[in-house]
């Protein structure tokens, strides 16, 4: 009786050693794997900052666009975003109004960020003389109109809205195409068929399909800058819109299209893709506007400044 006793004893006394011992290994395990899970979400997260139509001129207000203080506001931001740690910053076009000089005034407070730096061009960044059109492109530090770059697990694809416009077709091929697509959509009567919008080439619609297939080959999801919307639907979308959501419609690697030119902003959703207008620096009397862009696995969050919304963009 004694030696079952002990037997029992004994038994029961490992048999809770190693349930203890499981245990263990089994928190140990959960708290490596949510380890593992921060540390994969953490290792595809960045930060951006955004700011669009700054548009500075030495000019009187119109149109509520207070051109004058745009210096004084780029500043602002410039500062704000430099207390973070960003990836970059872009600006979505439409860095002056009308002025070749005015670069003078507002690049050197852009060039004091700390992060990468990238242009969009925008109708009024080629609203200066035709001679100085190529020399605006130089000093945002351009080498190619549209372009792309890559953020971890993202490819981001720069449009050139103006590549085929009134103000921005520098050769006569490309002012040729411009009039042929103005004249094509003519008798369409759609709104935003304006002379201060423009068009995609094909030539540009041809490049962005390769890099639509690079973007597949190297499992990277996509977003688009431009100037210029694609939804939603008012006066100032590109011309050729349909023939770019054609085009996109096979990609479901395509996540968000973020622009400006719109300065009261705008936001649609369409086949899953977050379509976002961001409202105009230079407006209004006493409020500016811009946002640091936080890219999670599964989220892009939004934090607006003065005029700018805060919001939260969820990928799928």
């Amino acid at each position: 009786m004694i030696a079952f006793f002990l037997y029992f004893k004994n038994t029961v006394y490992l048999k809770l050693k190693i349930d203890l011992k499981v245990k263990k290994n089994i928190v140990f395990l959960l708290g490596f794997l949510a380890l593992t899970a921060c540390k994969d979400t953490q290792k595809n997260s960045f930060k951006i900052g955004i700011i669009s139509d700054c548009q500075y001129c030495d000019c009187d207000v119109k149109w509520d666009r207070h051109y004058k203080k745009a210096p004084h506001r780029l500043k602002e931001a410039v500062a704000t975003l430099n207390k973070d740690t960003l990836n970059y910053t872009i600006h979505l076009g439409d860095f002056i109004d009308k002025d070749f000089k005015s670069l003078d005034s507002v690049l050197p407070l852009w060039k004091k960020l700390k992060s990468k730096s990238y242009h969009v061009l925008g109708n009024h960044d080629f609203e200066v003389k035709d001679s100085l059109k190529t020399a605006v492109i130089r000093r945002l530090n351009l080498e190619n109109r549209y372009y792309s770059f890559t953020e971890k697990d993202w490819r981001f694809i720069v449009l050139d809205g103006n590549d085929l416009s009134f103000h921005g077709a520098l050769t006569q091929e490309k002012k040729q195409q411009t009039d042929s697509l103005f004249n094509l959509l003519k008798d369409k009567k759609i709104p935003y068929l304006k002379k201060w919008n423009g068009g995609y080439s094909l030539e540009q619609l041809s490049w962005i399909k390769k890099e639509l297939e690079l973007a597949i080959k190297n499992n990277q999801k996509v977003g688009f800058y431009c100037h210029f919307p694609i939804f939603p639907i008012d006066q100032h979308n590109i011309w050729n819109r349909n023939q770019f959501l054609a085009l996109i419609k096979p990609y479901k690697n395509v996540k968000i299209f973020f622009n400006g030119h719109n300065h009261a902003g705008g936001y649609q959703m369409k086949n899953n893709v977050h379509y976002l207008t961001f409202k105009g620096m230079v407006d209004t009397e006493n409020t500016s506007a811009f946002a640091k862009v936080q890219f999670d696995k599964d989220t892009i969050t939004i934090e607006g400044y003065h005029r700018e919304p805060s919001r939260k963009l969820v990928i799928k």
